[in-house]
């Protein structure tokens, strides 16, 4: 067994639990977020009269999207965290290069964003 090695992998264990921790706390806010943000439109919609139920379903959706877009962020970064534990306790491990979690929401974050800007300037037009 080499000491050097070891401290290595050590190390290695270390960061990946920080980088999971960073995930959990990435997606328990996106998770908020829409979760908020239904709530709190829905309930300035309730307060006025009139409100247009067409917003609502946008809103809703939005909502939904960033929860979504969190639940599949944790599970995939659950995942990779999990084997990448696996093969740090391999005896022959070595890197392997993965896809990005990040890059994969961020793409769902655009896709979120410019889906809410289109449907606010459809909204905008007379």
């Amino acid at each position: 067994m080499n000491m050097t090695n070891e401290l290595a992998k050590e190390r290695n264990r270390a960061a990946e639990e920080r980088t999971l921790m960073a995930w959990i706390r990435t997606c328990l806010s996106l998770i908020s977020f829409g979760f908020g943000l239904d709530k709190i439109v829905g309930a300035i919609n309730r307060t006025r009269l009139g409100a247009s139920s067409h917003a609502d379903l946008t809103v809703r959706l939005v909502a939904m999207s960033f929860i979504l877009t969190g639940i599949v962020a944790m599970a995939a970064a659950t995942r990779q965290h999990r084997r990448n534990l696996i093969l740090l306790g391999r005896a022959d491990y070595t890197y392997v290069p993965q896809t990005s979690i990040g890059t994969g929401t961020a793409l769902a974050l655009m896709a979120i964003g410019t889906v809410s800007l289109l449907t606010l300037i459809w909204g905008a037009m007379p």
